[in-house]
């Protein structure tokens, strides 16, 4: 296929999704603008061996709690975006010493990014598939298994087990979130979102 068909097939493939789309966001709401009050994070391995799975864990749970030290007090994924990026260095310190106090000597690298991510649940709600913001944490090689969550709201902190961790998100956002009967919703709307992310320009 040359460039030129590639580029018809993709139009004619977007204005069928834009033409299905119509339908799918509409069932899933107030949870298509949850990638804008959102701020996730992924935490990817050196590699898939026990050692560096259990310290990923670690490393995640030292990355938590210093952006939960900054972010704690953010109104909005602005606020805590804000933060984040102002304090990268000592959240990157943060992870840098979970490694090293477990015993390793992989490099850590921080960023803060827009990562495209896949409907995910997690115990209690369901985020739909989206372009996030997202704090990216890799370890070593970067070639294990990852970890997701969400940075703000601080829906991963420990401390957070028992209250209401969505309380910040609009009412409407917060539902949608906890409606076991959109999945099906969601996944159709991710195949819109993949669909997007791979009409992008460069794609």
């Amino acid at each position: 296929m040359n460039v030129k068909q590639n580029r018809l097939f993709k139009a004619a493939l977007c204005a069928l999704a834009t033409a299905c789309a119509l339908s799918w966001l509409t069932a899933a709401g107030p949870a298509e603008q949850l990638p804008e009050n959102i701020l996730r994070l992924h935490v990817v391995a050196n590699s898939d061996s026990e050692a560096d799975q259990s310290l990923k864990l670690k490393v995640r749970d030292a990355v938590l709690n210093e952006a939960a030290r900054w972010c704690q007090g953010a109104d909005s994924l602005y606020e805590a975006n804000a933060a984040v990026c102002t304090h990268l260095e000592g959240i990157t310190e943060a992870a840098r010493g979970a490694v090293k106090e477990n015993g390793f000597t992989d490099a850590v690298t921080v960023t803060v990014t827009d990562e495209f991510l896949h409907t995910r649940e997690y115990e209690g709600f369901t985020l739909p598939a989206g372009r996030y913001r997202t704090l990216r944490v890799v370890i070593g090689e970067g070639s294990g298994h990852n970890w997701w969550c969400v940075v703000f709201p601080a829906l991963c902190l420990p401390a957070a087990q028992g209250e209401d961790v969505l309380a910040e998100l609009p009412p409407e956002q917060r539902e949608a979130v906890r409606d076991k009967g959109l999945q099906v919703s969601f996944k159709l709307v991710e195949l819109y979102e993949e669909l997007k992310n791979w009409l992008a320009p460069g794609a």
